[in-house]
Formats: C-alpha cells, sequence, structure tokens
C-alpha cells in the first residue's frame, strides 16, 4: 500500500497522518554510546569491574577508541530518520591524559562536544559509579568508609559540572543520570544506615546550583544487580520519594523492575507528582538482560502512554541495552527506529474516540477500536517518513547494516 491511501484509510478514522509525522521528526531519542565498546570505556588507568556490568558476546567490530566510536555513531545516525541525541558516559572521556574519576574536567570530553556540534545534536551524561576499584565492595555514595564516599561525591559533582558546560555550549540542557550499584549480596541488618548515607551523599553532589536551562538532575532506581541481590540501596520507592521532595527527575529504566511489572503503568503514577521524567527503553528477557528493543507489546503500551497521557513533552528518552552477539551498530538502528515506529504507532491511534468510549464505560468500542488499529497500514506511513529524511527500510536497510559491519569487522 503507497501512502496516499494509507493516508485516506487513516483520515476515515479522523487521525492526520502529516500531524503524526510532523510530531515524530521532532521527537530526540538519546542513543546510549556504550552499546558500541560493550561498555569498556575509554579510560587510560585499567581498574577493577566493581559494579555489576556486564555485555555479553565477542562479535567483531567494537569500537576501540573515541574516533572509532564515533565514525560508528555517524553511521547508525544516518541509517535512523530524525534528528537525535547521544547519551555519554563519565568513563568514555577523550583526552591523552589520565584523570581519575575524581578529576575529570570538561576539557576532558571537548573532541565529543566539538562532533556534537558537528551533527547538530545535543549530549546526555551520566557519572560512571561502576568499573573502578573503589566501587568493588559494590558501595560507592553509600559506603560506610566517608573516603570512599567523598571520591564519588567529587566525581559526581564534576560530572554535573561538565554536564552543565555541555548543555551551554550545545544550547539544550544535558540531562545527567546518576545510578550507583550499591547494594548487598546477602541480606543486610541496618538498610536504614545504608539508605541514609546514600541520601546524605547525593545531598551534597547535588547542593551545588546550576542552571536547568543548561543541566538537568535525574536519579535512577533499581530493582537488584549482580552481586547486589539481597539489597539495593537505591530502590525505585528511595529514588520516587527522593526526586518528588528534591526536585529532580526520575529515571524510569525498563530493565530495572520486576519482568511482570508494566512499566508503562507508571508514568502517568510518577507524572502527577514530578515535573520530568526520563525513561531508559531497553528489553528485559531475563530481568535486566538489556536487550536491544523490539516492537513488542510492551514497547508499544510504553511509547501510547507517553501520547495519550500527553507526556512527551516532559519525557527525555534514552535507550539502555549493549548487545556483543550481534552488530552493535545494528542494534543502535534497529532498537531506535524501533522506539520511533512505537511512537508514530501512537500517534496514529484515534485517541480521542478510544477516549470518548472509555469515559462511557463502553469498553467493548474500546476494545473493537484498538483491535481493528493493529491492522492499519502503519509501514506505509513508515516508509514514507523514512524517504523523507532519506534513511533506507527493508532489505536496502539489511543490505546497508551488513555492508558496515563487513568494514567494521576488520579492526579485528
Amino acid at each position: 500500500m503507497n501512502y496516499e491511501t494509507a493516508k485516506a484509510a487513516f483520515a476515515n478514522w479522523g487521525v492526520d497522518t502529516e500531524a503524526a509525522l510532523d510530531r515524530l521528526k521532532k521527537i530526540p531519542i538519546s542513543m546510549h554510546c556504550w552499546q558500541g565498546d560493550d561498555v569498556v570505556g575509554f579510560e587510560k588507568k585499567t581498574g577493577s569491574s566493581g559494579g555489576g556490568i556486564q555485555a555479553t558476546g565477542n562479535h567483531p567490530g567494537r569500537a576501540r577508541t573515541p574516533d572509532e566510536l564515533r565514525a560508528d555513531l555517524d553511521y547508525a545516525y544516518s541509517m535512523i530518520p530524525g534528528k537525535h541525541r547521544l547519551n555519554l558516559h563519565a568513563m568514555y572521556l577523550d583526552t591523552d591524559a589520565s584523570p581519575d574519576r575524581d578529576e575529570i574536567e570538561f576539557q576532558h570530553f571537548a573532541p565529543w562536544v566539538d562532533w556534537a556540534k558537528e551533527q547538530g545534536i545535543g549530549l546526555d551524561f551520566n557519572p560512571t559509579f561502576f568499573a573502578h576499584a573503589k566501587a568493588d565492595d559494590n558501595l560507592t555514595l553509600s559506603h560506610p568508609d566517608q573516603g570512599i564516599r567523598d571520591f564519588w561525591i567529587e566525581h559526581g559533582q564534576r560530572s554535573r559540572d561538565i554536564a552543565a558546560q555541555m548543555g551551554a555550549a550545545l544550547g539544550s540542557p544535558c540531562v545527567n543520570n546518576i545510578w550507583v550499584p550499591d547494594g548487598y549480596k546477602d541480606t543486610p541488618v541496618d538498610r536504614m544506615s545504608a539508605r541514609a548515607r546514600l541520601e546524605d551523599s547525593l545531598d551534597t553532589m547535588l547542593a551545588p546550583p546550576q542552571d536547568k536551562a543548561q543541566m538537568l538532575d535525574a536519579v535512577e532506581s533499581k530493582l537488584f544487580g549482580i552481586g547486589v541481590e539481597a539489597c539495593t540501596v537505591g530502590s525505585h520507592e528511595f529514588y520516587m520519594g527522593y526526586a518528588i521532595r528534591k526536585g529532580t527527575l526520575l529515571c524510569l529504566d525498563m530493565g530495572h523492575f520486576h519482568p511482570t511489572e508494566n512499566i508503562a503503568d507508571k508514568l502517568s503514577a510518577v507524572a502527577l507528582s514530578l515535573d520530568e521524567i526520563l525513561l531508559h527503553v531497553s528489553r528485559p528477557m531475563r530481568w535486566d538482560s538489556d536487550h536491544v528493543i523490539l516492537l513488542s507489546d510492551d514497547i508499544l503500551q510504553m511509547a501510547q502512554e507517553l501520547v495519550s497521557a500527553d507526556l512527551l513533552g516532559r519525557t527525555h528518552i534514552g535507550l539502555d541495552f549493549f548487545d556483543a552477539t550481534i552488530s552493535r551498530t545494528a542494534a543502535w538502528v534497529i532498537g531506535t527506529r524501533n522506539m520511533q515506529k512505537a511512537l508514530l504507532r501512537a500517534l496514529l491511534m484515534p485517541l480521542d474516540m478510544l477516549k470518548s468510549a472509555e469515559r462511557s464505560l463502553d469498553f467493548t468500542t474500546r476494545l473493537a477500536v484498538t483491535e481493528e488499529f493493529k491492522d492499519m497500514p502503519f509501514g506505509a506511513v513508515w516508509d514514507e517518513f523514512s524517504a523523507r529524511e532519506g534513511v533506507p527500510n527493508g532489505q536496502d536497510l539489511i543490505k546497508e547494516l551488513d555492508r558496515y559491519q563487513s568494514s567494521a569487522s576488520d579492526r579485528e
């Protein structure tokens, strides 16, 4: 089916495809740098792996330098419609110097800012509280040792400064997302003290004022992780309360909850108490296994909630997965495009009709319309969007992904 036919089909339901395409084009998605190199980073120092982060697989073509990673990102962005962002971790500094985490400065990331300016994209940032000797106890901001806490507080404050300078340089607020791996492998006897230490460290770290036009603080919860199965200090309840009381963004990561929890359901619940939300989209096949996202029911429901609850203007959408069993650039392209496809489907839903039926308690009509709409020609509208943005689809896309992967494999 061609676009004009699809456009008419949606118009019969009162849906304007042109308005949907215009809206979709303006929704940036923050792609995560760590998919490109298996969460290794570019620090000169060799450190420990404390913090429970692990990518599996050994597919050829891993980016080994900032230049290689940027080249892969350039390619990935060229295969994705629209203009997007890059989510950068502090361990991805680009410098000949060897600063420790508590010594990093904006100059160590200046090449990333220059590149982002050339690309016309925004940057987001994350302090890196894992893969370091001072994280080997699986405790950082909540560690009983004040010296270790001070080290990580300093790292967090410097990360906020760097993020603010990135936002100022690029003219777009940089979301600085805070996640720590703190917790216990076996059942603790004093959760309260650990959480009090975490709160006090966060308060100290976030105390220096920053311009929200340049930098936005976010805090990210987790259910549990490798080595912290019995207790995660920064739980969802902890950070939800903290974000509401302190006025930060709350990061909802789809992989950081029990597999049966519907994260889409949480959006409207927390939005009543928060100004803005950070969303990390992932696919937790076995809890936090962080697979490349599919165009699955979970993603479709997430996108529909964002559109239906009018949260797009208050939600920062980022991706968070890392898979080294497949082409890393293809993972970025497929995952980001699937998020866009889900948003497009949500934007093409007859929401006024569905909300009217729901308010009237006409759940039969709601069900019937929802199911009938699954057969609508969404693909033709996506093809039109891709063509207007100059990116390939179908077999042409697969050929492009294969071609680039073949060249990247030569790195090995």
